[in-house]
């Protein structure tokens, strides 16, 4: 894979898994990484979101849009 940057921030591990499949399905390359550490028992999941997505610069518009598609549908109020 290319080299990599952090494309956004994710709120639940649901939005996760969502979004992992839809990057799969389209064949973009992506990295999605949990803040969680048992250390600290999630601590850092409370204070710096569920985890990331990282993945080449080329794909962040792409995967920005998708993740917003998403986001939408998992609160259309």
């Amino acid at each position: 894979m290319a080299i990599t940057k952090k494309i956004l921030t994710l709120d639940n591990g649901i939005v996760a898994q969502v979004l992992k499949n839809i990057l799969q399905e389209r064949n973009i390359p992506h990295v999605i990484k949990s803040n969680y550490d048992s250390a600290y028992d999630g601590l850092f999941q409370l204070q710096k979101g569920w985890g990331y997505v990282e993945a080449p610069a080329e794909y962040e518009k792409e995967i920005i849009e998708i993740y917003n598609d998403i986001s939408e549908e998992q609160d259309p109020g």
